[in-house]
């Protein structure tokens, strides 16, 4: 550190990454953090196309044999020299002045991880609606990484600026979490006595999922794996993360009732259809942009998603 600045390690996994991952490493390049900054990438090894993508950047390149996110995110850990450690997703995109900030916060909050908020940015018209839907209450709850909020206290953030020494003392990332490691994470440094701040200005951008069933994929994996945090960490319970459950209960209820010729019970799926069909509207009408109109299918495939896979999904 003989510049006065910590070193600085931004750490990527990335598999099948070759269309997103240049932009997300070129970002972390063209940082302008005054002290030393390197950028370490785990990559499968036959993942031809991704390590073409990176030949002529200057990145440090390591084998992730197994392919997995904490895998490759401990991998990265491994190889990297910095002091500070920035995490970085192949679909994320740092801005101008992130790493400096995120230090700067680092020193004077004390905290062992800061983070701000996951901004989507669409191409498509459907990625769009669903960047909509994923920084709503109705598609969120409370979460602050996705909706904003004042600095402060949270109990996790999007990505992580982590001090090294605080990362290390508490294992890294869980290697048998596909998903919702960063959440169990931030679980484990809290519990050991570690903050993690919040600040609203540490906005990262990032590209959602293309297709309805990719995103389908993508939350049945957030509930699978969000159970599986639960048995490890019966503390880490938040509210929101039993609303989409309890709506596929409440609306597999409502089902059995209508069949059974309870007619009161339509209420919920159709007041649930009514919610979904105001918040698009609402939404497209504030932005300005016709895709909040689809922003609802999205909404739904989130829910339900998420919650069958809770309730029913097999994480391993």
């Amino acid at each position: 550190m003989a510049s006065g600045y910590p070193t600085v390690s931004v750490i990527v996994p990335a598999r099948d990454a070759a269309s997103v991952i240049r932009e997300a490493v070129l970002s972390a390049l063209g940082q302008d953090y005054p002290g030393e900054l390197e950028v370490v990438v785990a990559v499968p090894p036959e993942d031809h196309a991704t390590r073409a993508a990176l030949r002529d950047l200057e990145v440090r390149v390591v084998d992730n044999p197994d392919g997995s996110t904490p895998h490759g995110l401990n991998r990265a850990l491994e190889a990297a020299r910095g002091e500070v450690i920035v995490r970085c997703d192949a679909q994320s995109k740092l801005p101008p002045g992130y790493v400096s900030r995120a230090v700067h916060l680092l020193e004077t909050t004390g905290a062992a991880n800061v983070g701000g908020i996951q901004r989507g940015i669409g191409e498509t018209f459907f990625e769009r609606a669903v960047a909509i839907a994923q920084s709503t209450p109705m598609g969120v709850g409370d979460a602050r990484y996705r909706l904003g909020g004042p600095p402060g206290w949270v109990d996790t953030v999007y990505l992580g600026v982590f001090r090294r020494s605080a990362l290390e003392e508490v294992g890294g990332f869980d290697p048998d979490l596909k998903r919702n490691q960063d959440y169990e994470l931030n679980y484990r440094l809290r519990a050991a006595g570690y903050g993690v701040w919040f600040d609203p200005s540490l906005v990262v951008d990032y590209r959602p999922r293309g297709s309805l069933r990719e995103l389908w994929r993508q939350y049945w994996d957030y509930g699978s794996w969000k159970r599986r945090v639960l048995r490890l960490h019966p503390g880490s319970l938040r509210w929101r993360q039993l609303a989409a459950p309890c709506l596929v209960i409440a609306l597999a209820a409502s089902g059995v009732g209508i069949s059974a010729g309870v007619v009161w019970t339509g209420l919920l799926p159709a007041g649930y259809g009514a919610a979904l069909a105001l918040t698009g509207l609402v939404e497209a009408v504030r932005r300005h942009d016709w895709a909040g109109l689809l922003s609802p299918v999205a909404l739904g495939a989130m829910h339900l998603a998420w919650g069958l896979g809770f309730l029913f999904g097999q994480s391993r």
